[in-house]
């Protein structure tokens, strides 16, 4: 008996003496990326997760081009509609529905996307552990052995060690904290999963709303998923009522109000300020817990997966380095690959967003009535261009940005849309 007591006891010691190359942290869009990628490079990857999954997460769900592009060879979307068409509103009034014959964007649930990921991640070798509540992490102290070394501190007092960490917990990230995260722009999201009979989803079939809202910068959006529609609304934190009260109108509003939600959830958006800090020697954050969101429509599943498949990349070469100036180094490096690609499409998101915030209805008079700038929207869903190459070969777009001033001729633009596109108004 005393004999089996010393194994356990021994195989519990060497797991706890265990260093693992990477841990993730969080086990959403961004962390499973990066779990993917540094267990596909062959390191020892173990991937954080606090909850049991599946689990919901309050999002729209819109998988747009860039996402698809970011996602792992043979990822097969679980799609629950494709979306053809979208119909523009601004507070209600003046509703109009744009149509494309090819697909913009697709519609996934986050509890079934996000475990497809975590199962990708885990065939090219990382190991999953849920219910693990990180609490902080150490790099100096008692708990770390040595300077190559993180020591990642659950609730309850057990510690795992890394050469690596990456910090993919959500917008009220521990790692985040730890990393120095600033943002200069929070946002409240609300929404509604709605369940519908078959007349009204059918109704809804292949068509988005999005909706520009009474209060500067919000918005509200329907996407369809077969049987149920998910409503939301997002508005600057600090009109926690009046966003509640247009999520409610909203909702009346698109005949919806006698249909009981199966959940109803709200979500606080965090975006990062231009100075914050994606590292702290060897942590690294990405996602939501880096701040990394599109700053004017709040889209992050995109900027997740992108984000979380440079930070598993980078991690890999931090858990290699053998000192403080290389681990700066790739660090560094890291942080250079998300200013040059992500970093600009936030920049200019700002300057959308704060044109947006001042004039509304100039956007949708532009999406709903000039047709090179719903080409653009089109285009920029399909992942066939960015805002910050829209921005680069445009001209006209640039001054429009700048000026603030009044939607530009359509003399002055691109060639014609696609013949095959249609413009009609929603009833």
């Amino acid at each position: 008996m005393s004999g089996e007591n010393s194994s356990a006891d021994d195989v519990r010691a060497d797991e706890a003496q265990r260093v693992w190359d990477v841990v993730v942290v969080g086990a959403g869009p961004a962390g499973a990326s990066a779990a993917y990628a540094a267990a596909v490079a062959g390191r020892r990857v173990l991937l954080l997760e606090k909850a049991e999954l599946p689990r919901y997460k309050t999002c729209g769900g819109g998988i747009i081009g860039p996402s698809r592009d970011a996602l792992p060879p043979g990822f097969e979307l679980p799609l629950k509609d494709r979306v053809h068409a979208v119909t523009f509103s601004n507070n209600g009034r003046f509703t109009r529905t744009r149509r494309s014959k090819q697909m913009m964007f697709g519609l996934i649930n986050r509890p079934e996307f996000d475990q497809q990921l975590v199962e990708h991640a885990q065939k090219a070798g990382a190991e999953l552990r849920t219910g693990a509540a990180v609490q902080r992490v150490e790099q100096h102290g008692s708990a770390v052995p040595d300077r190559r070394t993180v020591a990642v501190v659950l609730q309850g007092g057990e510690t795992l060690l890394a050469r690596a960490v990456v910090g993919a917990d959500g917008s009220a990230s521990r790692i985040g904290a730890h990393v120095g995260v600033k943002v200069d722009q929070v946002d409240l999201g609300l929404e509604a999963e709605i369940p519908v009979p078959e007349t009204v989803a059918e109704d809804w079939k292949g068509r988005v709303l999005i909706d520009w809202g009474p209060m500067p910068g919000s918005y509200g959006w329907v996407f369809p998923k077969g049987d149920t529609l998910t409503v939301g609304v997002i508005s600057a934190r600090g009109e926690g009522a009046a966003t509640k009260r247009y999520l409610e109108d909203f909702i009346a509003r698109l005949g919806l109000a006698g249909f009981e939600p199966s959940i109803s959830s709200g979500h606080l958006t965090r975006c990062r300020a231009d100075d914050s800090p994606l590292s702290r020697g060897r942590v690294l954050v990405c996602g939501d817990a880096a701040g990394l969101l599109e700053p004017w429509t709040r889209e992050g599943i995109s900027f997740a997966l992108r984000s979380g498949r440079l930070a598993g990349e980078w991690a890999v070469r931090i858990a290699e380095a053998h000192d403080a100036v290389d681990t700066r180094r790739q660090a560094l490096n890291y942080a250079f690959a998300v200013k040059a690609g992500l970093g600009v499409e936030m920049s200019v998101g700002k300057r959308m967003l704060a044109v947006f915030e001042r004039r509304p209805g100039l956007f949708h008079a532009a999406l709903t009535g000039f047709r090179p700038a719903w080409r653009a929207f089109k285009e920029i869903t399909q992942g066939r261009t960015s805002l910050g190459e829209l921005i680069r070969s445009h001209p006209l777009a640039q001054r429009a940005l700048t000026a603030f001033g009044p939607e530009p001729a359509a003399k002055e633009s691109a060639p014609e849309e696609d013949p095959a596109d249609e413009e009609a108004v929603t009833p």
